[in-house]
């Protein structure tokens, strides 16, 4: 028997979210299943695991608590993120998207993770010990040591001075010193959160400060960084995804450029 186009739509929902498609075929629903899920999700820019780093920091940042608890619970029930990873993003998509939302962010996770343990009949696992920490805790270290992660996450020769909290205590001492450095997601997934939270805020130089990092460092590739912009858009909106489509544009040209530089 011959499975219809909506059908392999919702089955494409179902592999992506770990439950059954919605069942209505409204005009919204049919084009969510085909476009997003049967499109979106399948291509092959990035894979399903990455495309959870774009589409979990969307959703935290939307205030929509049904796509929270979904994409956590999938992220979570399929296996693509451990919970360390996801909790890790929390972390991270506080920093970029801010921490009341992340607060919340926090919750859906707990309590999916419960969730999920529920379903299958087992208790929920202690959590992984926080200490001791990876990074320096002498403070003189730890400014030195994010001063050296500030230069090598944005790829600049420089990094803030620290003559005020936001950049000694905040910038060096917290984002840098601590969070880039913390062994729970790698830097491609670093990248990807952080990308998909500056690409929903309007700050401008943020937005073209790490996009063009991402690209030069070489850990999101041209490719990838097109289907990043397609996927935020398809989840956070159009118009911001055209902007951050406009910015990778722009920054693929100065990248290439400076590698064309670098190798004559």
């Amino acid at each position: 028997m011959k499975t219809s186009p909506l059908d392999r739509c919702r089955q494409a929902f179902a592999d992506v979210m770990t439950v059954p498609a919605p069942a209505d075929i409204s005009a919204t629903t049919a084009t969510m299943l085909e476009f997003v899920f049967a499109d979106v999700w399948q291509r092959p820019g990035l894979t399903r695991r990455e495309r959870r780093f774009v589409t979990l920091p969307c959703v935290a940042a939307a205030d929509a608590e049904g796509p929270l608890r979904d994409h956590v619970y999938a992220a979570l029930n399929s296996g693509d993120l451990s919970i360390v990873e996801m909790q890790e993003a929390v972390l991270h998509f506080a920093v970029y998207g801010g921490w009341p939302k992340a607060s919340r962010f926090n919750m859906v996770v707990d309590e999916q993770w419960a969730r999920i343990h529920d379903e299958r009949g087992l208790p929920v696992p202690a959590a992984e010990p926080l200490l001791p920490l990876t990074t320096a805790s002498d403070p003189e270290e730890r400014l030195t040591a994010g001063e050296r992660a500030f230069r090598e996450v944005n790829c600049l020769p420089f990094a803030p001075t620290r003559d005020n909290p936001f950049h000694g205590a905040g910038i060096l001492n917290f984002v840098f010193g601590e969070m880039w450095l913390r062994p729970g997601l790698g830097m491609k997934e670093r990248r990807l959160i952080t990308v998909a939270c500056v690409a929903f805020q309007d700050a401008p130089y943020p937005i073209l400060s790490h996009v063009y990092a991402a690209l030069k460092s070489r850990e999101v590739s041209f490719d990838e960084m097109d289907e990043l912009a397609l996927h935020f858009a398809a989840h956070y909106g159009w118009p911001k995804g055209a902007n951050l489509a406009q910015v990778i544009s722009e920054q693929k040209v100065r990248v290439s450029a400076e590698w064309a530089a670098e190798s004559s």
